[in-house]
């Protein structure tokens, strides 16, 4: 949760009980940057493929990146649509595609819940020529991080968390107003359109997918030592038990930049 690691047990986590997207998201960027399949879309900051997936069906391919080789493993293990291909490299490596793909080759590139590691002023600026007309960026946030909700639920975990790592947790991961106003003013001043666009669904969560998500997103470090983990886990349950049933509404919002 303060380090951008997700080597090792982190990336298995991750691909098991990160939260996917459901298909109104892909249709919604879809339809933004009028995909088609001649279209090549860039994922930066892929993880382990949860929003690649859902864009491969709606362009010609689709180009999963990350800076973290356990991830992309997770990526690959989980199956890929065979217009889907993982990228080993960071934000910083955007502009290194130039030669290989060709300026206005990019229909979109997409950065869904991982602005937050990266320099967004200068990665708007970079993907502006990569860009066709018509084309842009999209920031996706796919809620406010499990131990940040508004419910009782979400504050017991906080303090369990927070109890374990030995200090308040408050990163919101990109998905609070200031960040995302900060975003917004960044792309109008690369020299996109800016528009958003936010999709709601809800669903129940158990202790192990809470648990899961946890450790999700700390360190390799930050994780309990594997015999701790079922403790932790009955520390969770014990935390929440009494604000059951435990469901959430996510919000997931769409900062649109369009070239």
């Amino acid at each position: 949760m303060t380090a951008p690691a997700f080597g090792g047990e982190v990336s298995e986590y991750y691909q098991r009980f990160r939260r996917g997207y459901p298909p109104a998201v892909g249709d919604a960027l879809a339809t933004a940057f009028e995909l088609t399949r001649d279209d090549v879309v860039l994922d930066l900051g892929c993880g382990t493929g949860q929003l690649t997936r859902v864009l491969a069906p709606r362009a010609g391919a689709v180009l999963g990146m990350d800076p973290e080789p356990a991830m992309l493993d997770q990526a690959r293990k989980a199956g890929s649509p065979p217009n889907v291909s993982w990228l080993l490299g960071a934000d910083s490596d955007v502009g290194a595609l130039a030669p290989a793909l060709g300026p206005g080759r990019l229909g979109a590139v997409t950065v869904a819940q991982a602005l937050h590691w990266m320099d967004h002023a200068r990665l708007f600026a970079a993907t502006h020529p990569l860009l066709r007309p018509g084309g842009g960026v999209a920031v996706v946030t796919n809620g406010e991080p499990l131990w940040l909700q508004d419910t009782a639920w979400s504050a017991a975990l906080r303090e369990v968390v927070s109890s374990h790592l030995g200090t308040p947790v408050h990163r919101t991961c990109g998905t609070d107003e200031t960040s995302q106003s900060r975003y917004a003013t960044a792309l109008s001043d690369a020299g996109y359109v800016v528009d958003s666009q936010v999709i709601t669904y809800d669903g129940s969560l158990s202790i192990e997918e809470i648990v899961g998500g946890v450790f999700s997103a700390m360190s390799p470090s930050q994780l309990p030592a594997a015999e701790a983990r079922p403790a932790f886990t009955e520390r969770v349950r014990e935390a929440l038990s009494p604000h059951g049933p435990l469901r959430e509404q996510v919000r997931v919002r769409i900062l649109i930049g369009t070239r």
